[in-house]
C-alpha cells in the first residue's frame, strides 16, 4: 500500500492496482495535481467543507466521486454516489468501509457545521488504512494499521487525543493530516514531542512525500 501526501488532509493511495484519492480540498491546491486527480479509481469525499471538497475542481473531473448526502446536497454540480454509514464500497479487490466521524464545533461555524460527517477505512487485505477526515475522539471499536488523522486541535483531535485514538484502533503508525490551514497553524514540534512522548509511532509527510506499508 502507497500513500502519496497532498496538501492539508488529501492523499491518494494506491493498492492492488486501484488509486483511491481522499479528501481533494482547496487547500494548497496546484494546477498540477488536476491530471494526477482525474488519473484515480475513485474519489472519497469525509464532509461538505471546501478544504475536504474543492467542488470547482471536482466538478471538472471525469472520476466517481462517493460521499455523503450532505455533501450531495450542497453540491449538486458534482455527481456524487451516496456512502452512507456502515456501507461498504467494493473498488477491484479493495474494500472501503464507511465509518462516523465527529466533526468538532467551534461558533464561527454556525450554519456551516456538518451534520453528516464519515471517515474511511480502506482495506486491502493485508493492510488496514484509515482516514477518520475531520473528528473529535469518539467511542468506537474501529481497527486499524495505519491511522490517517487530523492534529490540529480545531474540529479535530490534539496530538495527545490523537494518541489516545491511535492506541485504542490498535494503529502501527500515525500519520498526521489536517496541518495546513494558512488561518490555523500548527506547533509541528509539539506534535512530534506529545507523539514520541506517548510511544505513537509516526510519520510526518511532506507534501508530495510518499510513504509505503
Amino acid at each position: 500500500m502507497k500513500i502519496i501526501k497532498y496538501p492539508h488532509s488529501c492523499v491518494m493511495i494506491e493498492t492492488k492496482g486501484k488509486r483511491i484519492l481522499i479528501d481533494p480540498g482547496n487547500i494548497g491546491y496546484k494546477d498540477e495535481y488536476f491530471d494526477e486527480w482525474n488519473n484515480v479509481d475513485v474519489i472519497l469525499v469525509t464532509h461538505k467543507h471546501g478544504d475536504h471538497c474543492h467542488k470547482e475542481i471536482l466538478k471538472e473531473l471525469d472520476v466517481k466521486i462517493y460521499s455523503t448526502k450532505e455533501v450531495a446536497d450542497s453540491a449538486t454540480e458534482l455527481n456524487i454516489d451516496i456512502a452512507k454509514l456502515g456501507d461498504t464500497i467494493h473498488i477491484g479487490n479493495v474494500k472501503v468501509e464507511v465509518v462516523d466521524a465527529q466533526h468538532g464545533y467551534l461558533p464561527v461555524m454556525k450554519g456551516r457545521y456538518p451534520k453528516e460527517a464519515v471517515g474511511y477505512i480502506i482495506d486491502d487485505g493485508n493492510k488496514r488504512l484509515y482516514h477518520t477526515g475531520d473528528t473529535i475522539c469518539f467511542e468506537n471499536d474501529y481497527k486499524a494499521d495505519i491511522l490517517l488523522i487530523g492534529v490540529s486541535g480545531r474540529v479535530t483531535t490534539t496530538a495527545f487525543e490523537a494518541s489516545e485514538f491511535a492506541k485504542a484502533v490498535g494503529a502501527e503508525i500515525v500519520i498526521p493530516i489536517h496541518m495546513e490551514s494558512p488561518k490555523h497553524p500548527v506547533n509541528a514540534k509539539d506534535i512530534e514531542e506529545t507523539f514520541e512522548r506517548e510511544n505513537i509511532n509516526y510519520k510526518a509527510l511532506s507534501t508530495g512525500e510518499v510513504y509505503e506499508a
